[in-house]
């Protein structure tokens, strides 16, 4: 994901077997200047989809082929981010909810009103671009942990750890100085002025660290 992705015009992505209701949804958003792209069939969503690309999905539960609950399953593989919107049946609803436990955002059951959904578009692309932001910090975190040095990383779990620098030096046999100015480093190399920020911005991070690290607090 690249930076100029948070500038790129959120869309409302509609898949939907039903021609009329695609039509209605897509004069619906257009109404409110919002961007908008409509699809048949969940196969024709996959073959533009874009993770680069901010917005939010919604999506009809039952369609023939592949359904909304299958889609969501292959999004959910590919690491797909983009919140999803659940247009239900009346009868739909036990499924709606299994969809919200495997990450769906929301559902809204037919007929609706136009504000209940856009209401929920609303806060759909509010968490999307939360969700990008975060992405972005993570990936610039990531990128100053890979400028270390392995000492500097030595230096740095210890320090994550709470340690003095006088413990540090006598774990890893260095003098104080040599720590001091290695923990030095590290700070300017995370863009950082505060053990308690470095802290945070290893914590934010840690899951994705594959074990590089074992961090602990």
């Amino acid at each position: 994901m690249q930076q100029q992705d948070m500038k790129q015009e959120p869309t409302v992505f509609i898949i939907d077997d039903d021609e009329a209701v695609r039509d209605s949804l897509k004069m619906l958003m257009k109404s409110v200047g919002q961007a908008v792209e409509t699809f048949s069939a969940p196969a024709e969503f996959l073959e533009v989809y874009d993770e680069n690309r901010p917005g939010c999905i919604v999506l009809d539960i039952r369609m023939p082929g592949m359904s909304g609950l299958e889609l969501q399953s292959k999004l959910n593989e590919m690491h797909c981010i983009l919140p999803i919107i659940f247009i239900t049946g009346h009868g739909d609803v036990p499924m709606a909810v299994q969809a919200i436990k495997d990450g769906a955002m929301n559902f809204i059951q037919k007929p609706f009103r136009d504000q209940e959904l856009l209401d929920l578009i609303n806060d759909a692309l509010k968490l999307d671009t939360q969700q990008r932001r975060e992405l972005l910090e993570h990936k610039e975190i990531l990128r100053r942990l890979s400028t270390l040095t392995d000492r500097e990383r030595e230096v740095l779990h210890h320090v994550v750890e709470g340690k003095a620098n006088k413990v540090i030096a006598a774990d890893i046999n260095l003098s104080q100085r040599t720590v001091e100015i290695h923990r030095s480093r590290v700070m300017e190399k995370m863009g950082t002025k505060s053990l308690a920020h470095l802290v945070r911005q290893v914590m934010q991070v840690k899951e994705h660290l594959d074990g590089e690290f074992n961090f602990k607090i």
